[in-house]
C-alpha cells in the first residue's frame, strides 16, 4: 500500500468511526481509481454502501475485496452479515466458518461473527468467539454483555449471572441488564428489587424508558409472592411498552380471520398437493402454540431422542411465504400475502423451507421446528409437507395469556384488552385446524404433561413413531443451545409451578377472563 493509499485509508477510517458515510465513499472511489483491484478499496466502499443501507452494491464490494485479497477477513464477516440479513443463514455460516481461525487477533470481528452465529440460532458456535473477544479486550460492556447473553443461550447460567452482576456494578442504572439479571434466578430476597426501585427514582425517567425496570421488578416481586405489587409493575411494563408500540391488535385478528377463510378443507384437498409435495431425507416436525404454554419443554424432551434433532426457532416458514407471494410489503405478514400464497405451487414453500433451515441439519431422521407462532400457518405447513408432524400445545387459557402478558416480547400481550382479543382469535383459528387436521394434528396438554410425565411422554413419542427411551425423561440433562424465552426453565426438571398460576392474580386479570369467557372460551 503506497502512501497517498495509506493517507486515503487512514480518512476513510476516520470517517466511519463519524458515520459520514459520503466521505467514506469519496476516499474509497479515489483509491479504487488509483489502484483498480485494491481491497482496501473494495472493503472501505462495502463499509460506505452497508451504512447507507444500500445491501445489494455493498455485497458486491465485499465479495470483491475478498476476490482481491482472499486474507480479508474483515470483509468476509461484513458480507456474512448481509447473507443473514437477506436471510442466506447458510452461506453467512459458511464464510464464518471459512474465516474462524483468521480472527484470533480482532475483538471487533470476533464480536461481529459471534452476533452472526447467534442470530443464526447456533450460540454454541458463537460463544468462543465472544470468549476470545473478551480475553482480547477485557472490561469493554458491549463484548460482555454479548458473552453473557450468549452464555444464557448453552447454559451456562452462573457465568452470565457473575457478569451482569460486574456489568452493573459499573452501570447500576443500565435497566437492560438489570432485567437480564432477574431472569436468570429466582429471587430470594428485596435486595435486586429495593436497588430497581431506588434506580427508578433516582433516574426519574419517562414510562416507556423504564420498560425493561418494570418488568424486572414484577418478575422478583412475583418470584417473593408479592403477588399485588408484582403485578402493578407488570401493568406498568405493558402500559409504557404499548405507549411506544405503534401496534393494533385488529390486524392480527385480521389475519387470522383471513387465514381461516382461505385454508378450508376444500383449498386442503386439491389433489395438486399430492403431486406437488416434496419428499425428504428428514421428516419435520412442527411443535407450535401460543408462546408460553410448553412448546420449549417439548423440543426438549423429544431432542433428549436418539432420533431426533431440532432447528431451533426459524422465521423460514414466514420468510418463505412472504418471498414466494410477490407481495411487496413492509408488513411482517398480511392478509394480502395469505390470499396470495395461498394459490401459488405449495412445493416452493417446502424446498423453500428446506434449503433455508438445512444449514442446521444433522444426521438425524426426525428434525424440530419449534417456532411457536408456526400455529398461524398450519393449512400451509400440512399441505407443503404431507408427512411432517404438526404437534399444538394446549395450556389453561388464563395461564397462557398471564405468562404472556408478564413478558416483555409479545406485542399483543401488552395490555390485557388486546390480549384478550388476540386469544379469541387464536382460539377461533386453533378450532379451524383442529376440525381441517384432524388426526394430523397432534394435540399436547400443557397441565397433563407437566402432572404426567412420563405417560404423556410415551404417547406423544408413539404417536410420532419412536420407541420410548429413557433420556427423554431427564429433558434437563440435555446439554444443547437454547436461545428462547425459556431457555432458563428448561434447566430445570419438570414441574407443576405454573398450573393456575393465574388465580394468584384472578382479581387483576378479571377483564381478562370476562373477555374470554363472553367468547364462549372455558376457564378452569
Amino acid at each position: 500500500m503506497n502512501d497517498v493509499i495509506r493517507q486515503l485509508s487512514g480518512a476513510a477510517r476516520q470517517a466511519a468511526r463519524a458515520k459520514n458515510w459520503l466521505q467514506v465513499k469519496s476516499c474509497a472511489r479515489e483509491i479504487l481509481n488509483r489502484s483498480r483491484d485494491n481491497a482496501e478499496g473494495h472493503f472501505l466502499l462495502g463499509l460506505a454502501e452497508k451504512g447507507a443501507s444500500r445491501v445489494d452494491p455493498a455485497v458486491k464490494s465485499f465479495e470483491r475485496a475478498i476476490r482481491a485479497d482472499d486474507a480479508r477477513y474483515d470483509a468476509a464477516i461484513e458480507l456474512a452479515g448481509l447473507r443473514l440479513r437477506s436471510s442466506r443463514h447458510g452461506d453467512a455460516c459458511d464464510l464464518l466458518q471459512r474465516y474462524e481461525s483468521r480472527l484470533e487477533n480482532s475483538p471487533l470481528y470476533l464480536d461481529m461473527a459471534g452476533m452472526i452465529y447467534t442470530n443464526a440460532g447456533l450460540p454454541e458456535k458463537a460463544w468462543p468467539l465472544f470468549r476470545k473477544a473478551n480475553d482480547l479486550q477485557p472490561g469493554v460492556s458491549k463484548l460482555q454483555e454479548n458473552l453473557a447473553a450468549c452464555s444464557v443461550f448453552i447454559g451456562k447460567i452462573d457465568e452470565a449471572q457473575d457478569i451482569y452482576r460486574r456489568l452493573l456494578e459499573k452501570q447500576p442504572n443500565h435497566q437492560r441488564n438489570h432485567y437480564e439479571l432477574s431472569r436468570l434466578a429466582r429471587a430470594a430476597n428485596s435486595d435486586h428489587v429495593d436497588a430497581m426501585i431506588a434506580m427508578l427514582e433516582s433516574t426519574n425517567l419517562p414510562e416507556e424508558q423504564n420498560i425493561y425496570a418494570y418488568y424486572a421488578i414484577g418478575k422478583e416481586l412475583e418470584d417473593l409472592q408479592r403477588w399485588g405489587e408484582a403485578f402493578e409493575y407488570f401493568k406498568k411494563g405493558g402500559d409504557a411498552a404499548a405507549s411506544v408500540a405503534d401496534y393494533k391488535v385488529q390486524a392480527d385478528v385480521d389475519l387470522i380471520d383471513k387465514m381461516i377463510a382461505v385454508c378450508d378443507a376444500d383449498w386442503l384437498d386439491d389433489k395438486a398437493a399430492d403431486e406437488t409435495s416434496v419428499a425428504g431425507e428428514k421428516t419435520p416436525v412442527f411443535v407450535v402454540g401460543l408462546p408460553r404454554t410448553g412448546t420449549t419443554l417439548t423440543e426438549r424432551i423429544l431432542t433428549s431422542h436418539s432420533r431426533v434433532e431440532s432447528v431451533g426457532e426459524s422465521f423460514f416458514m414466514q420468510i418463505v411465504i412472504k418471498r414466494e407471494s410477490r407481495v411487496l410489503t413492509a408488513d411482517g405478514m398480511s392478509p394480502a400475502i395469505v390470499d396470495a400464497f395461498a394459490h401459488k405451487d405449495i412445493r416452493r414453500l417446502a424446498s423453500g423451507y428446506l434449503q433455508a433451515v438445512g444449514y442446521k441439519f444433522g444426521d438425524k431422521p426426525l428434525f424440530i421446528e419449534k417456532f411457536p407462532e408456526n400455529f398461524l400457518y398450519l393449512g400451509f405447513i400440512a399441505k407443503a409437507f404431507p408427512d411432517a408432524h404438526i404437534v399444538h400445545l394446549k395450556r389453561n387459557p388464563m395461564d397462557t395469556c398471564f405468562a404472556m402478558y408478564k413478558q416483555s416480547f409479545f406485542r399483543y400481550a401488552y395490555t390485557l384488552d388486546d390480549l384478550g382479543a388476540y386469544y379469541v382469535a387464536y382460539h377461533r383459528l386453533y378450532q379451524h385446524w383442529r376440525d381441517l387436521l384432524g388426526d394430523r394434528m397432534i394435540e399436547l396438554d400443557y397441565e397433563e404433561l407437566v402432572g404426567n410425565q412420563e405417560q404423556q411422554t410415551r404417547q406423544l413419542l408413539a404417536r410420532l413413531g419412536l420407541d420410548f427411551e429413557d433420556g427423554c425423561l431427564r429433558f434437563e440433562q440435555n446439554r444443547t443451545a437454547s436461545n428462547t424465552a425459556s431457555t432458563v426453565q428448561i434447566r430445570e426438571k419438570i414441574h407443576a409451578r405454573s398450573v393456575h398460576r393465574w388465580k394468584r392474580f384472578e382479581e387483576q386479570l378479571q377483564p381478562l377472563r370476562k373477555t374470554l369467557q363472553g367468547a364462549g372460551i372455558e376457564i378452569e
